[in-house]
């Protein structure tokens, strides 16, 4: 397939495009590398798929050193013509849109960052499904979708009416644009609700990333709700395998959806949604414990009172994706910590 996937500087983003050049599709990656955290590592993503810094000048399309199929161009999703002029030259047979203003915290500093990405950038990317059809659109929600949903596991039936942070709140904007789409032009199209996804090239500012750099450091660490949270933690591997597997079938109408009693999850258009998780909580303690024990270093750390835009706790109810894939996401928080805890001894001294 040609497949254009924004966020390619990011971390699942830089995953995906990975994999399916590694199997043989033509990719063009999208992102403004913006700073909201380290540029650094953001171009030590590029590199690795052979996209040199000095050559992402904005609005350029690049060819990669490494990937004879790959190609990428430093773009804001906010620019609406050099994003339509994207689609009607490139004509792409899907889109996996991963790129979005990321993080909860951020969202209460600066909320218009979450609308002109989130929002306005989507919007962008549907109307140039639109007007240049794609076979299949997937798009990046969260598991903050969930709110102050208190019924566990998380199910992708269940109402998500109630969010508690502005970047939750732009995600369940982008699941009813994409539905709104996908009835009334026929664009099949796929949510990803992502769980708290880590591994190896992660986030710098996810919880598990910044507990292992001050661990290293002998910093302190600020662990909220006095330890009292669980998260439904997924490896970075299993999030990319979810995707792949989801990418090959593009939904269609659901026969058994009924309006009387319509279920969130599916339509009567081309149209589903899918917690992507580890359906495995763990507690928070218990992933500094795995921290502890492959840096071998113990933490210090402060307890604090539970942040504004926070949920106790995360579980996938991942049953819809076990049946539709034939995949369930299983590697254990002791290995992909490792993992990562590896990746990040390697890369500390170039990148921290």
């Amino acid at each position: 397939m040609k497949v254009l996937v924004t966020g390619t500087a990011g971390f699942i983003g830089f995953h995906l495009a990975r994999r399916l050049l590694e199997e043989g599709n033509e990719v063009i990656g999208l992102d403004n590398i913006n700073d909201y955290y380290d540029v650094r590592l953001k171009y030590a993503r590029l590199k690795e798929t052979g996209i040199l810094e000095g050559e992402t000048e904005y609005g350029r399309l690049v060819s990669s050193k490494k990937y004879v199929s790959y190609r990428f161009i430093r773009l804001n999703l906010e620019d609406r013509e050099r994003v339509f002029r994207l689609f009607e030259v490139e004509q792409f047979d899907c889109v996996v849109h991963l790129a979005a203003q990321a993080g909860v915290r951020y969202s209460l500093e600066n909320p218009y960052a979450y609308i002109d990405s989130n929002v306005y950038g989507f919007m962008n990317i549907l109307e140039g499904s639109r007007h240049h059809p794609v076979r299949h659109v997937l798009f990046a929600s969260s598991s903050s979708v969930y709110g102050g949903n208190r019924k566990m596991p998380f199910s992708v039936k269940d109402n998500v009416d109630h969010p508690v942070c502005l970047y939750a709140a732009t995600k369940k904007a982008n699941e009813l644009m994409a539905h709104t789409y996908s009835a009334l032009y026929n664009i099949p199209a796929t949510g990803l609700r992502f769980f708290t996804v880590y591994g190896p090239w992660g986030r710098p500012d996810m919880a598990y990333f910044r507990f292992a750099r001050a661990i290293m450091e002998g910093k302190p660490i600020d662990v909220y709700n006095y330890g009292r949270m669980r998260r439904d933690f997924t490896y970075i591997d299993d999030a990319i395998e979810s995707v792949v597997r989801l990418m090959r079938g593009a939904p269609g109408p659901d026969p058994s959806w009924n309006g009387e009693n319509p279920s969130p999850s599916s339509s009567f258009a081309p149209y589903r949604i899918y917690n992507i998780g580890n359906s495995e909580p763990v507690d928070l303690m218990h992933l500094i414990g795995v921290l502890e024990t492959c840096l071998g270093k113990k933490a210090k750390i402060n307890f604090l009172p539970m942040q504004p835009g926070e949920v106790p706790e995360t579980h996938a109810d991942i049953e819809d994706l076990v049946r539709d894939t034939g995949f369930r996401p299983e590697t254990s928080i002791e290995e992909g910590i490792k993992r990562f805890v590896e990746w990040y001894r390697s890369k500390r001294d170039e990148l921290f």
